[in-house]
């Protein structure tokens, strides 16, 4: 199902559908080495793996010449219209991972005051799915495919982003066990 609805969707791009295909396979590798790190977690794995594959589906639609994206949208509304496309196609659980990976999730107030091109309305991940994914995503990057981010760029670069999103990070890394990573 997975590659079939990218297929769908990046036929004629090729490139790009590399690029995604990639970067979304490390997250679901990282993402499915969280869940066995935690047999306590309820957590469906087969659906960790097809969200974490899904997660960037919307970059298709953005404008990120680096990453071979030539969309009209700008890059920060990719996890918003790759929700649209994922509940068009009737996977709303999907979506929602899709919608709350970008950053460490990012606040209504975020929106409001930076006046983001988005819907206003909270975008951080809530359930502990969405939590792995987003967590995941952050050490690999789709202009360095290849490469994990160590820990201390994750958090140099979360810092851009405001102490709440700090504090987001730690609550992440806290969660998947992972505080003294570096």
């Amino acid at each position: 199902m997975v590659l079939e609805l990218i297929d769908k969707y990046y036929a004629s791009s090729p490139e790009l559908k590399d690029i995604l295909l990639q970067h979304s396979r490390q997250v679901a590798d990282r993402s499915l080495c969280i869940v066995d790190a935690h047999p306590e977690w309820d957590v469906d794995r087969t659906f960790v793996e097809e969200a974490a594959m899904l997660h960037d589906i919307g970059i298709i639609f953005c404008n990120a010449p680096k990453i071979l994206c030539m969309g009209e949208h700008r890059y920060i509304e990719h996890g918003f219209l790759g929700a649209e496309l994922l509940r068009s196609e009737g996977l709303e659980l999907h979506a929602r991972v899709a919608e709350r990976h970008t950053g460490t999730g990012i606040t209504m107030e975020q929106v409001i005051r930076e006046d983001l091109p988005i819907p206003v309305k909270d975008y951080c991940p809530e359930s502990l799915e969405e939590k792995i994914i987003c967590y995941a995503d952050k050490f690999y990057s789709k202009t360095r495919l290849g490469e994990e981010n160590p820990m201390w760029k994750i958090r140099k670069n979360i810092w851009k982003y405001g102490h709440d999103a700090v504090l987001r990070w730690n609550a992440l890394s806290e969660l998947m066990g992972e505080t003294n990573r570096d």
